[in-house]
């Protein structure tokens, strides 16, 4: 005789892909930085040349 177990109490969730979520706090912290980034890269080359 064969016996299977099955577990009911597990349920599969599915999952959202929040990509406009995502995109719009990847903007929120690259602007800036890429601002602080590029002040920094310009404010260096004054120091050598």
């Amino acid at each position: 005789m064969e016996t299977q177990t099955q577990n009911t109490s597990v349920q599969e969730v599915p999952t959202e892909k929040p990509v406009v979520k995502i995109a719009l706090s990847w903007a929120f912290v690259g602007i800036p930085l890429a601002y602080g980034i590029s002040q920094t890269i310009i404010k260096a080359m004054a120091l050598f040349i």
